[in-house]
């Protein structure tokens, strides 16, 4: 299936970062009312899988998704993006509470933008690769800005360097999360991306717990109010929503667009919920300001074709060139794109070797051109 025009994948984004918003609130609470953060992490995960195995049930998109990718032949690290959702939620569990939240949230966004202008750098995602340009550069740069704008007058921890750069770094994982599960998604469906997603991180966001310690000790009093579970089901959402960005968008624009969504979350939850702060000037402004750097990152010149990367196929999607441009890429040189007829491949020879067929042949699962 095709991705929805670039606005529409982003406005899908920012509904996620919404979810987001509520879903770090829903999993702070939890924590904190049974005592162990890392049991509002393990309880998002699980529920979040319960969904993907109803899922299996009754979603045959996710089924088929699934079957494609087993045809799809993709190198095994494109099966590793549930480690990045995993990693952001155990470094945010131990840097937290040493930086505070405010340089947490600058830290990790800083690393979200910097793995996001590499991901699309390095054509991870499937739109193909996108140029480093001034545009792109700039998005980034206000984003990380506007962030530090929210968190104006927040408490601010020890900044201690090994722990900023893990925060950092959490927010690199978060990037490759994106663009890996949105390149399985474009070789399967949507829904195989986000359930190899929860496949992926539930075994290790267990497997912490457990070396955390989270599942000694005297048994746990699960608190009342309905709302404290649902982070698996907004992670579904979150997850699903990243899916579909990063295929129209690119990796930057899409992690700008739900940091966008997040503050705007924040200020509504700052504003309906019984004894919140109310509306704070500094998050409204740092929620506009992303959604300009959403903007400035999708300037450039018009294109008509896409950038792959040197020597690799372009990324499932890319089969146009309008889904570089509209990501904020920029066209190749003149007479530098490909060739106006291209062929598909289509691995059967029994020996191993690539089999050209005709452009209206048998595509290969993973709807890979090769010029």
């Amino acid at each position: 299936m095709k991705p929805p025009p670039v606005a529409v994948a982003l406005a899908l984004v920012a509904v996620g970062g919404v979810a987001s918003a509520a879903q770090g609130a829903a999993n702070a609470e939890l924590g904190q009312r049974v005592g162990n953060a890392t049991l509002g992490a393990v309880v998002n995960n699980l529920g979040g899988t319960l969904l993907i195995l109803v899922g299996l049930l009754v979603l045959p998109s996710m089924r088929t998704g699934l079957a494609a990718l087993r045809r799809a032949r993709l190198p095994w690290w494109s099966y590793l993006g549930g480690l990045g959702g995993a990693a952001i939620v155990v470094f945010a569990a131990y840097a937290v509470p040493v930086l505070g939240v405010a340089v947490f949230t600058i830290a990790q966004v800083a690393g979200g933008s910097l793995g996001g202008l590499a991901s699309d750098r390095a054509g991870l995602a499937p739109v193909g690769r996108l140029p480093l340009t001034a545009p792109r550069v700039a998005g980034a740069l206000l984003g990380v800005v506007a962030v530090a704008l929210a968190q104006a007058g927040q408490p601010v921890g020890d900044l201690a360097v090994g722990v900023l750069l893990l925060a950092v770094a959490g927010g690199i994982g978060v990037a490759l999360q994106a663009a890996l599960n949105a390149r399985i998604s474009a070789a399967g469906s949507a829904a195989a991306g986000v359930a190899v997603n929860f496949a992926v991180s539930t075994p290790v966001v267990l497997l912490v717990a457990a070396l955390a310690g989270a599942f000694a000790g005297p048994p746990v009093v699960w608190p009342e109010g309905w709302h404290l579970y649902t982070g698996g089901l907004l992670g579904v959402l979150i997850v699903a929503s990243l899916v579909v960005g990063v295929r129209a968008a690119g990796v930057l624009r899409t992690g700008l667009a739900l940091v966008a969504g997040q503050l705007g979350g924040a200020l509504l939850l700052d504003v309906l919920l019984p004894g919140g702060p109310g509306a704070r000037l500094p998050v409204l402004a740092g929620a506009l300001l992303t959604l300009l750097a959403v903007l400035v990152a999708g300037r450039g010149p018009r294109s008509s074709a896409a950038t792959p990367p040197a020597g690799v196929a372009p990324p499932a999607g890319a089969t146009s060139a309008a889904d570089a441009t509209r990501a904020g890429g920029t066209p190749p040189a003149a007479g530098v794109g490909p060739p106006a007829e291209v062929t598909r491949v289509a691995r059967t020879d029994p020996a191993g070797a690539d089999v050209r067929v005709a452009p209206e042949g048998p595509p290969e699962p993973d709807g890979k051109l090769v010029p």
